[in-house]
């Protein structure tokens, strides 16, 4: 963004912070209802928009709680999807009952790595959607995803991602700049979860001058070994493909250079590498065009994100493509499971 369309974009920001500051108000004084279930929630959300590392955390929370024995149930808006207004269950925790058409990139893949463990619906309705869960699948705790701006379910646990290659979103709020609230609001956090900590280290002592004595978690991404994309089409086999192989690697996330980083630090060479926006939907033609350039640069096959992946495997590659897919680390992974297993502690 140039220093003029910053400028001018300004007052869209000033307009932008008074209206989400009236509507925090109208909910903080009662005239906004906050709707409370009989189930523990458990929120993770962001000050920024995209690309924090909130969807690995969403899937270690699921996985974890699950293994306490709980039946959990996602609840996310569905950014990208094709009907956003439309309640989809993208699984029943046993079934995948959506595509990436309807139920948008990032639920079904939390659905296809959770399945056994939790469900997973899409609603710009949460509130109508928990009712809908306790009352069909008998959920007994729910996973908030990007909830921190949703005010209208109450939650047990607050869980604020913050990426420590951009913490702050240029310092400006939407649509200057990427923050969807200031950085004040981190006093409303539980718990603060940094991913990304291997990037920078001064950044601890901000966070806990906003956040005062709430629990800081710090985290870094763990490349999880890579799959094919496809198994029916002839593609090199996994262990064929050495690191010194020579790739592309494309995907339409928040934070595409941080996919592109992680995988150099992992030992990939990368010859070719595409950044799409974020949620996007591919065409043949974005294949075809990126196969062609891929090639130029030598690439001997392809690599992209687990996100990205529920999106192209339809189509057609004439080149070897594989998944890559991030678990979180984290510094203190027991801290965190303590702090999840107190708030599932909560009798209703």
């Amino acid at each position: 963004m140039t220093a003029i369309s910053s400028i001018a974009l300004a007052p869209l920001s000033l307009l932008y912070g008074a209206a989400a500051q009236t509507r925090r108000a109208l909910y903080k004084t009662g005239i906004f209802r906050i709707h409370k279930i009989d189930a523990p929630v458990i929120s993770v959300g962001n000050l920024t928009t995209g690309g924090t590392g909130k969807t690995p955390l969403v899937e270690w929370i699921a996985r974890q709680t699950a293994n306490e024995g709980k039946r959990v149930c996602i609840l996310t808006r569905g950014y990208g999807r094709k009907q956003p207004g439309r309640r989809v269950v993208v699984s029943d925790g046993n079934s995948i009952l959506a595509d990436a058409t309807t139920a948008g990139d990032e639920p079904l893949l939390l659905a296809e790595n959770l399945l056994g463990l939790a469900a997973v619906i899409c609603d710009a309705d949460r509130v109508s959607a928990a009712s809908w869960a306790q009352e069909h699948l008998r959920t007994e705790v729910f996973v908030l995803d990007d909830g921190f701006q949703y005010l209208r379910l109450a939650r047990d646990l607050n869980i604020v991602v913050i990426d420590a290659t951009n913490p702050w979103g240029g310092g400006h709020l939407l649509p200057r700049g990427r923050l969807r609230e200031p950085p004040g609001a981190l006093a409303r956090a539980d718990c603060i979860v940094i991913t990304r900590a291997d990037h920078t280290t001064p950044l601890e002592s901000r966070v806990r001058q906003l956040g005062g004595d709430r629990p800081i978690i710090r985290s870094w991404a763990k490349i999880k070994p890579r799959r094919p994309l496809k198994k029916d089409e002839g593609q090199m086999a996994v262990g064929d493909m050495t690191l010194g192989v020579r790739v592309g690697a494309f995907c339409g996330i928040g934070n595409p250079q941080s996919f592109f980083n992680d995988l150099e630090r992992e030992g990939y060479s990368l010859s070719y590498s595409r950044a799409f926006p974020d949620h996007h939907w591919y065409q043949q033609s974005d294949i075809d065009q990126m196969l062609d350039e891929a090639r130029k640069q030598n690439a001997s096959a392809l690599v992209t994100t687990g996100k990205d992946a529920v999106k192209v495997r339809s189509l057609h590659f004439d080149l070897p493509c594989f998944v890559v897919e991030i678990d979180l680390e984290f510094d203190d992974a027991h801290r965190l499971r303590e702090i999840l297993r107190e708030a599932l502690a909560v009798k209703y």
